[in-house]
């Protein structure tokens, strides 16, 4: 079997109740989220968190600014796995000018295991990402969530048209 890592996207603050940007369904989305990630651990599948930042510079009416308590991963997020990576970025693709490539070859995976958030944003743009392609991404489907079910009905469609797999947690570290 190829080894797996699970790659937790953008679980930050901003996307809550109380954030600058808060999304449909996250507090479920959390939930499963988590107990992917209790599976990983306990299959000794790498997590590894992926954490975005915007800088001030980049103006007003954003989220997820430098420094913030909106930018900080979710404390429940990294409760489940204090000990894992954490990758940041500034761009909507994972792997782009950040260290993931290069730490997934370290730790030898073959395949990665897409969860988090945005649906139509960042976990679109890392699943289709040209560096993830030779790690045969796949989404967890319901550990992601976006602005409202529409939306994300229509990225995961977009996903599996460009041939993404998406899985269910079971099958996903089946």
């Amino acid at each position: 079997m190829a080894k797996k890592a699970l790659i937790v996207i953008d679980i930050q603050n901003d996307y809550f109740e109380s954030g600058a940007y808060p999304l449909h369904g996250t507090e479920h989305t959390m939930q499963k989220n988590l107990e992917a990630m209790a599976i990983a651990k306990r299959k000794q599948i790498p997590i590894i968190h992926v954490q975005h930042f915007v800088s001030p510079e980049a103006g007003d009416g954003l989220f997820f600014y430098d420094n913030t308590y909106g930018a900080e991963i979710h404390k429940d997020i990294l409760a489940a796995a204090p000990d894992a990576p954490v990758v940041l970025k500034r761009h909507a693709d994972s792997f782009e000018k950040t260290n993931l490539d290069k730490l997934l070859q370290e730790l030898h995976v073959k395949e990665i295991l897409i969860a988090g958030m945005m649906t139509h944003n960042c976990v679109t743009h890392t699943a289709l990402s040209p560096a993830a392609a030779k790690y045969t991404p796949k989404v967890i489907e319901a550990c992601t969530c976006t602005t409202d079910p529409i939306t994300h009905a229509l990225a995961l469609d977009a996903m599996q048209v460009r041939g993404i797999e998406m899985r269910t947690i079971d099958a996903a570290f089946a």
